[in-house]
């Protein structure tokens, strides 16, 4: 294996995934490409401080923030970089997508040629403990690469 894509997202498991995707990158001596997708503008005005990879996101604020002034493409740039830099490998390549995510990230992966697709499975649906999220569904239903999943779901403690 020679590419690994790895789609990261603002959720705070995107730390664990980014760790497990490198790591196997590392071993099979692969390329890796950090990944994420343009969302909705307003997902870029997080309404609580979030810490991911030395990427601090923006403070719960009181005055509207315009979709021009959110600035997605940069904010998710920065995202990726700190990532990169979190790794410590300069290597690494950046790559941001929109639309669909499941297609975004499916795109993505042939653009660059990947061998091994890394995600997480983070399902917020009610039914979680039955099924993975949606994109990773997707994924998985619409490609020929593997995917490596990377479970990020909460342990209840019993």
């Amino acid at each position: 294996m020679k590419k690994v894509l790895i789609a990261l997202d603002f959720d705070p498991s995107a730390q664990k995934i980014a760790e497990t995707g490198f790591s196997f990158a590392q071993r099979m001596k692969a390329e890796v490409t950090l990944f994420h997708v343009l969302a909705n503008p307003q997902h870029y005005k997080l309404t609580e401080h979030v810490t991911i990879m030395g990427f601090a996101g923006r403070l719960n604020t009181n005055e509207e923030l315009s979709e021009k002034a959110l600035e997605p493409q940069k904010i998710s740039q920065l995202f990726l970089d700190k990532s990169k830099h979190y790794l410590g490998d300069n290597h690494i390549q950046t790559l941001i997508g929109d639309g669909d995510c499941s297609e975004a990230i499916l795109k993505a992966a042939n653009k660059i040629g990947a061998e091994v697709i890394v995600m997480g499975s983070h399902s917020r649906k009610w039914f979680e403990n039955t099924t993975m999220g949606s994109v990773t569904e997707k994924v998985l239903q619409n490609t020929t690469i593997p995917v490596l999943i990377v479970p990020t779901k909460k342990q209840s403690k019993s």
